[in-house]
């Protein structure tokens, strides 16, 4: 699982993107290298069960002269706002660009489009590029969108004035969506930092029902994203460490952790530069507005059938608290940031010491000039 699988109530009721699958960590979600992938493919597995979701496009009637760019993207709400408000604010239009917001069930779906030729880019958290690079998939990550993930570590009601640090989950219980999700890499990588025994820990892989195990008891703390991690703490629960505030990532993970940033093949990144860096360009504008804008205006962006139904008062606080340390002011990569992932996969077992080339993966000219 990527970040996009809810692990949590729904922050918007029963909207189309809610409670979807994103099993980024698996290499069987992935073709062998080797294996064919072309546009029919990827397009048959995007109307499968790794559907399209929504399209939206750039408001108003496409300019004349405009380049035309599709991005596919996993539907995690807190992920896709940087780029619906670069399309509401018009920022795309700003640089020439018509571009055309892809809306998938997962961020494996999205790259696998991207592989596949359906969609000129792909919007995914970076242990998804790099489970694509390690099973053969030839793409440059070009742009930065998200400098965490949308994680938090929680402590169950019961157990709220018994666990205060890392080294009192050991001998514990903590539930995980599920073994070998980014979820799961991620806390062993904190444990790992904090020079805890990760072997007395027993991980307890219970899907996306893990606000209702905690809330009831049956683990001591679990991995949470929001709204989940505000109502435990309203029932009583505690927040152990929050990667979704920029202090606490920093002070234990060692700084960002390199998250939601756009994809491109490698084969088509020269031809494409000039546009690349328009669309960065424009990003850069959707990311200072997501960070100054009344949460309000940013969520009036949001395409109507994501946010239906749904509680836009709780949306707006959300945004309010996290978007200064989830969005970054610039698009360029930050190398350390994904040295960490990168580091929490290999941690995790999931990923081959070595198995990725970050000089080759990363595109730091891209920007450049």
């Amino acid at each position: 699982m990527g970040c996009c699988e809810a692990t949590n109530p729904d922050l918007l009721g029963p909207s189309p993107v809610a409670g979807h699958r994103d099993p980024a960590r698996q290499s069987s979600d992935w073709p062998s290298p080797g294996t064919a992938w072309n546009r029919r493919t990827a397009l048959k597995s995007l109307l499968g069960a790794a559907g399209v979701i929504a399209v939206s496009s750039c408001s108003g009637r496409r300019d004349d002269g405009a380049t035309p760019l599709s991005l596919a993207f996993c539907g995690q709400l807190l992920c896709v706002v940087p780029y619906e408000v670069a399309r509401a604010r018009g920022h795309f239009g700003a640089q020439g660009l018509h571009a055309e917001l892809v809306y998938t069930r997962g961020g494996s779906a999205a790259m696998q489009a991207l592989v596949g030729g359906a969609v000129d880019y792909a919007g995914t958290s970076f242990d998804v590029a790099l489970q694509a690079v390690a099973n053969g998939a030839p793409i440059r990550r070009i742009a930065s969108t998200g400098r965490l993930p949308l994680f938090a570590l929680a402590v169950a009601p019961k157990h709220g004035g018994a666990v205060t640090s890392i080294m009192d989950l050991e001998r514990r219980t903590v539930g995980i969506s599920g073994l070998g999700n980014a979820d799961h890499a991620l806390l062993l990588f904190l444990l790992d930092r904090a020079g805890a025994d990760r072997a007395s820990v027993e991980f307890a892989a219970i899907g996306t029902n893990l606000f209702d195990a905690l809330r009831i008891g049956q683990v001591d703390a679990a991995m949470l994203q929001e709204p989940a991690l505000s109502l435990i703490i309203e029932a009583g629960g505690g927040e152990l460490v929050n990667f979704m505030e920029i202090d606490q990532a920093r002070r234990h993970l060692g700084g960002s952790y390199e998250f939601m940033g756009v994809s491109v093949r490698s084969a088509e990144r020269d031809r494409r530069l000039p546009e690349i860096r328009r669309l960065a360009a424009a990003l850069v504008g959707g990311l200072a507005d997501t960070r100054t804008l009344p949460p309000a205006e940013i969520v009036a962006t949001l395409p109507p059938a994501l946010i239906a139904g749904g509680d836009r008062a709780q949306l707006e606080q959300i945004i309010e608290r996290y978007r200064l340390s989830l969005y970054p002011e610039s698009v360029r990569i930050d190398v350390d940031a994904s040295q960490r992932v990168q580091r929490a996969q290999e941690v995790a077992g999931l990923l081959e010491p070595g198995a990725v080339d970050l000089g080759t993966l990363l595109d730091a000219d891209a920007l450049a000039g």
